[in-house]
């Protein structure tokens, strides 16, 4: 009886090492993909990129009030559809352009 419950346990850990064993090469694989994703992709850059982050909260806050305040006087004033969204669509377009020149820093 003894016998048979040292067998079935030598079993049990044998099969037990060998999960564990396939485990570890499973999250070493997934390590070194993982390092070679990180390798591959360009870091995130935090902090101010891009053009929005430019300006302060206020600013944006401000311009976005601005356009929405456009918008709206374009819509109440202006009687024909096809025009009101003539109108706003180019406001749109040329609204990088009027922020650039009223609150550009370099000048």
């Amino acid at each position: 009886m003894s016998k048979e419950r040292a067998r079935r346990r030598a079993a049990r850990e044998a099969e037990a090492a060998r999960r564990r064993v396939a485990r570890e090469r499973a999250l070493a694989r997934r390590a070194r993909r993982r390092a070679l994703v990180r390798r591959m992709v360009p870091a995130v850059r935090r902090g101010r990129t891009g053009r929005l982050p430019r300006y302060s909260r206020r600013e944006r806050a401000t311009i976005v009030a601005l356009t929405l305040a456009a918008i709206v006087l374009i819509w109440s004033l202006v009687p024909d559809l096809a025009l009101r969204v003539v109108l706003i669509v180019l406001l749109l377009l040329v609204l990088p352009v009027i922020v650039v020149v009223a609150l550009d820093r370099r000048s």
